[in-house]
């Protein structure tokens, strides 16, 4: 079994990469780590996860034209039921375009339905509460924009804090086994119901993951605090 991890050099913040280090120690794959000038492994091998986390703004530019050659690849993927996911504003690369503060819309990869909006003197910081499916999940944002479209129900519904953007409650997307979420840090170690759902869907028929009884007891700890209507959840 493989995971794929799309451009570490650019694609490495806020501790996003130990959601690979998490599920690879729970599972025993191999982690392939895929450069800016490399071909991705998915586009001619079976991958059982593609994973690309949080970027800096320029970083953006760079994976969208590392990723644009392969397209195609990631679709076809996609359509055969290829499990993907995309954490923070990496989200944004997939979609139409990026419209930033007074300067022109930069053209992203298209493969989302959404555009997005970059005001770099607006920083969104805050925590998350929501549901995938019946899992409770719990994260934390940290972002200049957000995003637009019509995603349907989306990867997760807001419970408290802000969607996609601040006026709706689907957060993230979800086309097929292809997962993009704005949720920022390790959100598989915070939520290990929903990492144990993820590895599910990468073929392990009985997860068990590292850690796990202490996973679920900082999780129900934080999911209690996150729940608490007097709790701020904007900082």
């Amino acid at each position: 079994m493989t995971i794929e991890l799309l451009y570490p050099e650019v694609c490495n913040l806020y501790g996003d990469l130990m959601n690979v280090e998490y599920l690879a120690r729970s599972s025993g794959a191999e982690v392939v780590r895929t450069g800016l000038r490399d071909t991705p492994r998915f586009t001619t091998q079976d991958v059982a996860l593609v994973y690309m986390g949080s970027v800096t703004e320029r970083g953006q530019e760079l994976a969208r034209d590392a990723l644009a050659p392969h397209l195609e690849a990631l679709k076809k993927r996609t359509d055969a039921g290829g499990v993907t996911l995309i954490t923070g504003n990496a989200l944004e690369i997939f979609g139409e375009y990026i419209e930033p503060d007074g300067g022109e819309r930069l053209p992203m990869l298209g493969f989302l339905p959404i555009h997005s909006t970059r005001r770099l003197l607006g920083r969104y910081n805050a925590m998350y509460l929501g549901l995938y499916g019946d899992l409770k999940i719990v994260g934390f944002k940290s972002q200049f924009g957000h995003s637009w479209g019509d995603v349907g129900e989306g990867l997760f519904t807001t419970l408290r804090g802000a969607g996609l953007n601040p006026d709706v409650k689907p957060e993230g997307v979800r086309v097929g086994n292809f997962m993009a979420t704005y949720l920022i840090g390790p959100l598989t170690v915070l939520n290990p119901l929903f990492a144990k759902e993820l590895l599910r869907l990468m073929g392990v028929e009985d997860p068990k993951l590292l850690f796990e009884e202490e996973a679920l007891d900082a999780y129900r700890a934080r999911l209690e605090d996150f729940s608490d209507p007097k709790r701020n959840f904007t900082y």
